[in-house]
């Protein structure tokens, strides 16, 4: 598989939005460069603010704009986005249900060599949670087009989750993303691997190890955090043997725990969490960073091979 920036992606994608839509605004907290919302300010400078190093205040402009009318775009690294900014988000963007688009690049450990203070683990846990919010993940440059795109459409605020790194691309401008739906890359009816973001590739090539065991395991890109796509959940807990997450975030409060919200209301099965388990980050190559916490697809296939193991549900 070739690989793009999805950070390209979006910068690329706003310049687009810009010229279709005058009510397109971006905001961004002395990063630009970074998040690729420089791409957007070359072209549309009268449209674009830097608030500087205060992503508080990056909220609150956004926010304050977004009360005008105006379709705003409000980026930044996302462990200062979302918990730097985490009250204001709460109380200004979501309780007035804004138009505000909060766009964070460089989340999870994908952060790398910054380390474990600009590796951001927690903010799916802090978003998913708001009243109002939507959370999408994309898991390659194409959907993160079409969840930007989308997101200029949604009245209300959203939370869009990139990476650093360029990553695998897995969709065509055939795919059509939509809130709230999964995607099942492949079907199966032994397990079933559920994924977000960077993660989603590696859950593909341990399916793919897995086919040679006569292992016949079923792949879900859930990129809609919230709303999530319970229908999907619900039948991999009742199709499959049980279900496997996988995500570059803590396995408190994320993608794992919301598929286990599903299932213990719903058809309770097991599920085994892939993720950070409950610790910080620290600085390193991301390849290096996967292997230590156990992000890689051989961690999927071991997983995957002592689910098979259990007896199967009555």
């Amino acid at each position: 598989m070739s690989k793009e920036s999805m950070r390209e992606a979006f910068g690329n994608t706003l310049v687009e939005l810009g010229e279709e839509d005058q009510e397109i605004v971006v905001v961004d907290a002395d990063l630009s460069t970074s998040t690729k919302t420089d791409i957007f300010k070359k072209v549309f400078s009268e449209r674009f603010v830097d608030v500087g190093i205060a992503e508080q205040n990056l909220i609150g402009v956004s926010s304050g704009i977004a009360s005008t009318g105006k379709k705003v775009f409000a980026s930044s690294f996302a462990v200062f986005e979302t918990g730097r900014a985490y009250e204001v988000i709460r109380n200004m963007t979501c309780m007035a249900n804004l138009n505000v688009k909060l766009c964070a690049t460089h989340a999870g450990l994908m952060t790398g060599p910054d380390g474990a203070t600009h590796q951001s683990i927690e903010d799916l846990a802090i978003m998913r949670v708001l009243p109002n919010m939507k959370v999408f993940v994309p898991a390659d440059a194409q959907e993160t087009k079409q969840i930007v795109r989308l997101a200029a459409k949604i009245d209300g605020p959203v939370y869009i989750r990139m990476g650093r790194d360029d990553v695998k691309n897995i969709y065509t401008d055939e795919y059509k993303f939509e809130v709230g739906r999964a995607s099942v890359l492949r079907d199966g009816e032994d397990l079933s691997i559920i994924a977000c973001g960077p993660m989603l590739s590696l859950a593909i090539e341990a399916a793919d190890r897995l086919k040679d065991e006569g292992i016949d395991a079923r792949v879900v890109n859930m990129s809609t955090i919230k709303p999530i796509d319970i229908d999907t959940i619900v039948d991999c807990a009742q199709n499959t043997r049980g279900i496997i997450t996988v995500e570059d975030h803590s396995v408190i409060g994320g993608l794992g725990s919301a598929v286990s919200e599903i299932v213990s209301e719903t058809i309770p099965t097991k599920v085994y969490k892939i993720g950070v388990r409950d610790v910080f980050g620290m600085s390193g190559k991301t390849e290096e960073l996967y292997e230590q916490y156990g992000l890689t697809a051989d961690n999927i296939y071991d997983n995957a091979m002592q689910m098979m193991e259990m007896e199967p549900a009555e």
